[in-house]
């Protein structure tokens, strides 16, 4: 092949055909639990969060939600992938070699999202929320008084799903008045599969009773979702129990430019005169918070 600005531009036109195919049939899971928030700047900060404002009887003056001074702030960071082209797979007309791999790069486009979100979740333990503490915390307070915990240590199993969840529907808020969390997603590591499926969807289970085994009616089936994370297998133990009902979510991210399929093909250009190379690759900006931590119970599954 004649390697001419036309055919250059029709390699481009064809590589961008694949990878916005790739893209757009793929199927990010981060919507099920992070809330997307554009970005317009470098950075931006969330003083509303740790605000819940509620309706009450109206009797005198309307009672002001102040936003606490929190002053949460996302920096947004580049993300980047990038394939080379050889000039001699252009000449020889063999570039079609190299569709799979831009296949692959708008897959992981698509999924950027879920890699910084998953990994925050699984951060969650040590990285700290709006209120300084870590996301997973024993001793929460949005108003300095009252101490709340959304953190666990116990090993996924009916028992400590069903202490999670009595503890998210318990939380209150500054008032003590509850805050009618109700979570509907359980979220784990496929090497907790099984598990989450027996205590979601199976009808019974066996239960032991004195010596006995006993055949006892599962009343937690169907109590919430499963999503089942493979990015999460490098936290074998960890389980995480939401709420994603709201239109506030556990965790948010931040988009500061949508990826873009981008190319330097000039054959002038100093990559192509000294590496005989083509470069082709697409390029991001955001990055992930944490949201409101009332909305999420995490437990490193450390104890049986």
């Amino acid at each position: 092949m004649l390697v001419s600005s036309n055919a250059l531009a029709g390699i481009y036109t064809s590589f961008r055909v694949l990878f916005n195919k790739a893209f757009q049939g793929s199927q990010p899971k981060w919507q099920q639990i992070a809330m997307s928030v554009p970005s317009s700047a470098k950075e931006e900060t969330y003083a509303w969060l740790g605000s819940f404002p509620r309706m009450r009887e109206w009797v005198g003056d309307r009672t002001i939600n102040k936003l606490l001074a929190h002053g949460y702030t996302v920096k947004n960071k580049d993300f980047e992938a990038t394939v080379s082209i050889s000039r001699n797979d252009i000449e020889d007309d063999t570039y079609g070699i190299y569709a799979p791999m831009i296949e692959e790069m708008g897959r992981s486009a698509a999924i950027l999202p879920d890699d910084i979100i998953f990994t925050l979740l699984q951060k969650g333990f040590m990285e700290k929320c709006y209120d300084g503490k870590p996301y997973f915390d024993s001793n929460h307070s949005d108003d300095g008084r009252l101490k709340q915990s959304n953190l666990g240590t116990q090993k996924l199993s009916f028992e400590s799903y069903a202490a999670a969840r009595m503890k998210m529907m318990s939380l209150t808020d500054g008032a003590k008045k509850p805050l009618g969390i109700v979570p509907n997603l359980l979220v784990i590591p496929p090497q907790l599969e099984e598990k989450g499926r027996k205590i979601l969807k199976a009808s019974n289970f066996v239960d032991k009773v004195g010596e006995n085994d006993v055949l006892v009616e599962n009343i937690y089936k169907d109590s919430a979702e499963l999503l089942v994370v493979p990015e999460l297998a490098s936290s074998p133990t960890a389980w995480f129990l939401l709420d994603t009902s709201r239109a506030i979510k556990p965790l948010v991210y931040q988009e500061r430019k949508k990826p873009e399929f981008i190319t330097i093909n000039d054959p002038h250009s100093e990559n192509v005169f000294m590496r005989k190379e083509y470069m082709y690759g697409v390029d991001a900006r955001g990055n992930g918070g944490y949201g409101l931590w009332q909305l999420a119970f995490g437990s490193t599954g450390a104890s049986a």
